[in-house]
């Protein structure tokens, strides 16, 4: 309602281009010269008008914990804004340990793509062991999720295993889909699959919001679902050299935080003319921090009004090649 004065629900700081990983599906670590975000630049954007007490900050990277200025970041953040979260591959399970246990962020999150031989061939290293570590010290210690990439590179198989290792650990599980991210250097493959809906494990009903989010990527894929992208009003990343995106999809500049303050990125005229532009016609990724709002957003709405009475004020939306389909309908329909 008021474009000029919209706060952050969620922004995702990439803090660092280290990393020690050698991903397929991520070319970070292959980034020359490695940058870094310093403290007092984390101070400034934290500061921010359009950052609140209840925006969740992440810092991620690269490696978040391989930034030189790691532990005063968090016990900063620890003091001045305790709602963040921390992002690791726990390739150095000892660091991971010791900044959990230090400065105590809401949640960590743990990237697991599959069992030991497909950790090893996605992401470079072998690093299953390592994870297993920082999960078996620390799942009692802080909410702790799991983030499965389905990609080229794994399986259904390994969406599979790492749900069964979530439930004996009793933790969440965060499944996301490969996709195009600039900042990641990575490329347009799509994944492939006859029978993608048959192919979903039938244990990810074990698990909350993820089935819907994979099962809908089919009907993306083919060019039948069409949302508009609503997280981009609330939802935010910067990365390790300042600049500030419009999403995590596009290589399209909002502005750059060594020359502009957050608030004049994020709220400017211009930007708010370029968010509304993409808002309404941008269908360009099936990014879980992205359009899983948007699922969400309009399944929830689909509750309260017929989605006729929705289009009045929200615009054509569909979820399957029928435009009259609604997303309740369709989910019974393939379950």
């Amino acid at each position: 309602m008021r474009p000029r004065h919209k706060r952050l629900s969620q922004l995702m700081i990439y803090a660092t281009t280290a990393c020690q990983s050698k991903c397929k599906h991520c070319n970070i670590w292959q980034k020359r010269p490695v940058k870094h975000l310093a403290l007092e630049d984390i101070q400034r954007i934290v500061q921010s008008q359009c950052v609140t007490s209840r925006t969740t900050i992440g810092l991620e990277g690269g490696e978040f914990v391989l930034h030189p200025q790691a532990y005063e970041i968090m016990a900063w953040l620890q003091a001045n804004h305790p709602n963040y979260t921390l992002l690791s591959n726990c390739l150095a399970p000892h660091l991971v340990i010791e900044a959990v246990r230090k400065y105590h962020p809401r949640h960590l999150y743990v990237s697991l793509d599959g069992g030991r031989e497909t950790y090893k061939y996605m992401r470079g290293r072998d690093g299953y062991d390592y994870v297993i570590e920082v999960i078996e010290t620390l799942r009692n210690e802080v909410p702790l999720s799991l983030m499965f990439c389905l990609s080229p590179w794994n399986s259904f198989n390994d969406m599979a295993f790492v749900i069964e290792i979530a439930k004996k650990y009793k933790i969440d599980v965060r499944i996301g889909i490969y996709g195009t991210m600039a900042f990641f250097d990575t490329t347009s493959e799509l994944l492939s699959a006859t029978d993608f809906i048959g192919h979903i494990p039938q244990n990810i009903h074990d698990t909350q919001e993820n089935y819907d989010f994979v099962a809908l990527y089919d009907q993306w894929r083919n060019g039948n679902l069409k949302l508009r992208c609503q997280s981009i009003m609330s939802s935010l990343v910067i990365h390790s050299n300042g600049d500030v995106p419009l999403c995590q999809n596009l290589d399209v500049m909002l502005g750059n935080i060594h020359q502009n303050s957050l608030d004049e990125i994020f709220n400017s005229a211009t930007s708010c003319q370029t968010q509304c532009r993409y808002s309404k016609h941008c269908n360009g990724c099936w990014i879980n921090f992205h359009r899983k709002y948007d699922i969400i957003l309009m399944r929830n709405l689909e509750r309260l009004f017929p989605k006729w009475v929705i289009e009045k004020f929200y615009g054509p939306y569909q979820w399957t090649e029928n435009p009259k389909q609604t997303y309740y309908r369709y989910l019974k329909a393939i379950q």
